[in-house]
């Protein structure tokens, strides 16, 4: 949201444009949302639309994908349980490497069509297509043997995957991962259906998909609306409908009018405050989000680690979170977030220390500030508008390098797309979710040589080699410990500067029952329901 998911914590922002909506009674207030259901029985939630086509298309989208209407052979619990889902069981073989499905035999797509071994192959041969040019297929579905060779155009199937009958399908990866599982909850890996996918090229505004809903209506930058999947092979949700009110306001202002019944917040002192009205509807939680700056280190003056350094101790992270961040987020000292596994509170993070910023760069190749090319910072933006947080960095690194960067701002709903691209300064902005709970989703889908989401090309073989063991490390603690080892690597070669670990507002009305807050995205409406609306 994911994540990349350059994201997911940038996707997850929009520009906010207030449009003028025609004003109708629902059963229980005036609103401005213009629907044929009933808003009693439907969850409201406000949100903005690409207008990147590749963002719907599951094999293609930079987010965590649309899990209200597409869904995988397993997804997780809001406890972050991996569950079953179009996969009833499977059994894995002793060395690690077969993994056999058993699908639901009720398993169907909302056409009724029952979902089938074949469909699974055909959506996974389609991401590894390279014509799709899926920026994710090799991050989330690279471990199954062959799909790195259809992917290059060296094969047209993907040798791995084999259809033992309808119900039954077998995946041969290419060494033992205990991670493997977990990747299969990722967009990437979402059934689709191949005549609703080849009906043309907005397929996706009419989705045939398997998810708990379905998308019965769609008015471009105004509104979306799903309907209760009652054939859901999980069972029915408990919500009959799930409306999204598109570009109409911000979530907080359309919470206090009741327009919506779940919100984002922006005033955190007013409702953290036991004194304010709506203070028992707050819910609040930290993410497994880390955000951070990239520099490309194929690219002068980054490829000198020196200037990297300098670049990172320059930057006074405390004062970013109080300032900048009003203290909304915890300061990243590395890479892996609070609460995922393998995140060490004895990590040894590069200090701000401008005095020492400014001699790494003099003693760099580069001979101090003067000896430097043009710097380009990218971000997403909208015309010359420079976000905070840049301008924050860059008035940092002004006042303690002497370094002047030019910042350019990319068209938010392609910025991701541009990224993977090429098509980026020396330093761009960046960011990650946990796609699942384990630190192999950051250390090695980041920074190991030749990743996908390797943006900024960084290349160390010894942090490669640590990488690389831990992946079919069966023992636990040992694992864990490559991955602290592999960190520390990160953080004292400055591969990335690291900022924030961003902490979740949310207001929830009380009669939606059965929300939690997950760090990791799910189709958490399915697992809740309302109460006296």
């Amino acid at each position: 949201m994911a994540k990349n998911k350059l994201q997911k914590v940038a996707s997850a922002l929009f520009t906010i444009v207030i449009l003028s909506l025609v004003t109708v009674a629902s059963p229980r207030r005036a609103s401005a949302l213009q629907v044929d259901v009933p808003l009693d029985q439907a969850l409201v939630l406000a949100g903005g639309e690409s207008t990147n086509p590749r963002s719907y298309d599951p094999a293609t989208t930079h987010s965590s994908g649309n899990k209200l209407v597409f869904s995988g052979l397993v997804s997780f619990d809001p406890q972050l349980n991996l569950t079953p889902d179009l996969a009833e069981s499977w059994d894995i073989s002793d060395d690690g490497t077969v993994y056999t499905f058993h699908l639901r035999q009720n398993a169907k797509f909302h056409n009724g069509r029952a979902v089938t071994s074949q469909d699974v192959i055909y959506s996974w041969q389609r991401a590894a297509n390279p014509s799709i040019g899926s920026d994710t297929v090799l991050t989330y579905l690279g471990d199954i043997v062959g799909v790195r060779e259809v992917n290059a155009g060296q094969a047209e199937s993907i040798s791995g995957l084999v259809a033992l009958d309808d119900h039954t399908l077998q995946v041969t990866i290419d060494a033992p991962k205990p991670y493997f599982l977990l990747k299969l909850t990722y967009a990437t890996a979402f059934i689709l259906d191949k005549e609703n996918v080849e009906s043309g090229e907005e397929w996706y505004r009419a989705p045939n998909g398997t998810g708990p809903y379905r998308l019965t209506e769609w008015r471009r930058f105004e509104v979306m609306v799903y309907e209760a999947n009652q054939d859901f092979y999980l069972g029915a949700p408990s919500i009959p409908y799930v409306v999204f009110q598109l570009y109409s306001g911000d979530d907080q202002r359309l919470y206090e009018t009741g327009e919506v019944d779940i919100a984002g917040v922006y005033s955190i002192e007013r409702f953290t405050d036991p004194s304010e009205p709506l203070h028992n509807e707050l819910l609040t939680g930290v993410s497994l989000c880390t955000g951070y700056v990239n520099f490309d280190s194929t690219r002068p003056p980054f490829d000198d680690p020196k200037v990297r350094q300098a670049f990172t101790m320059a930057f006074d992270r405390q004062k970013f979170i109080d300032v900048v961040m009003s203290q909304r987020a915890l300061p990243a000292k590395g890479l892996y977030p609070p609460a995922l596994p393998g995140y060490s509170l004895t990590l040894e993070p590069l200090p701000y220390d401008p005095e020492r910023a400014r001699q790494l760069l003099a003693e760099s190749k580069y001979g101090g500030p003067a000896g430097l090319p043009p710097i380009v910072y990218t971000d997403g933006g909208i015309g010359t508008y420079i976000n905070s947080d840049v301008a924050a960095l860059a008035e940092m690194w002004e006042q303690n390098l002497g370094v002047t960067i030019t910042i350019e701002n990319l068209e938010p709903n392609f910025f991701t797309e541009q990224i993977y691209a090429g098509n980026h300064g020396q330093l761009f902005s960046g960011g990650w979710c946990a796609d699942y709970p384990d630190p192999e989703n950051f250390a090695d889908v980041l920074f190991h040589t030749g990743s996908q989401q390797n943006g900024g090309g960084y290349s160390n073989p010894q942090l490669d080699a640590l990488l690389e063991q831990a992946r079919t490390e069966r023992d636990v603690a040992t694992r864990i410990a490559l991955y602290q080892q592999a960190e520390q690597i990160i953080v004292d070669d400055a591969a990335a500067l690291f900022t924030a670990h961003y902490l979740s507002y949310q207001l929830v009305k009380p009669y939606v029952k059965g929300y939690v807050y997950t760090p990791i995205d799910i189709p958490i409406e399915r697992y809740m329901w309302l109460d006296g609306k």
